[in-house]
């Protein structure tokens, strides 16, 4: 897939690159980042610029997984033209990462100087709302680690229906873990469905 920039009132949301991977290391050196998100601990420049001059730009070309680095939108306007947005501090990271027939997941992770702003939520919905118009996503995911009540506050404020908890549903740091799991579906956020729902009566 093409990749793409999206943006909202407060946010830039566009393709992980090299550039990144300065912010994308020194914002996964926070100990929550790595324990509760899959990246390496102890996190490493290495990994930094694997996952953004690599792992990242591959997820678009072969339509498996869409990361954006979220950015503040600098709306000083010095030496733009009448409607350019130029970028400023990297916030968070959000992906949608294809899991099967027409179905995403999406993950994600915020910067710990930019939390308690409403940023990883709002960027969440422009990612999902972006999956469901463009990317044929049909139902979106989430999931997390039991216990990580920030990702889960993130989740059900961006529309997610908590749905339960799996057993031994992923696996962190070398051991299985119960997972809490949630779904959003185009109709949640107020976008058409190309395919007919029919929810049981049960």
């Amino acid at each position: 897939m093409d990749p793409v920039i999206l943006s909202t009132e407060r946010l830039l949301l566009r393709p992980v690159g090299p550039q990144d991977a300065d912010a994308a290391y020194a914002a996964c050196q926070d100990p929550d980042i790595q324990r509760w998100t899959t990246v390496p601990s102890p996190y490493l420049r290495e990994h930094a610029e694997s996952f953004t001059g690599t792992f990242a730009p591959n997820g678009w070309r072969d339509d498996s997984e869409f990361t954006f680095a979220v950015l503040l939108r600098d709306a000083s306007g010095t030496g733009e033209a009448q409607g350019a947005t130029s970028e400023g501090a990297l916030v968070a990271m959000v992906g949608v990462m294809r899991r099967g027939e027409n179905v995403a997941e999406l993950g994600f992770w915020a910067a710990k100087e930019h939390r308690g702003r409403g940023y990883m939520t709002e960027a969440a919905v422009a990612a999902a709302r972006w999956a469901f118009a463009s990317a044929g996503v049909e139902r979106l995911e989430w999931r997390a680690e039991v216990g990580n009540a920030a990702s889960r506050a993130v989740a059900e404020k961006a529309g997610f229906t908590m749905e339960g908890t799996l057993r031994a549903g992923l696996v962190h740091g070398g051991t299985r873990r119960d997972s809490w799991v949630g779904g959003l579906l185009p109709g949640d956020l107020g976008l058409p469905t190309t395919r007919a729902y029919l929810p049981s009566r049960g």
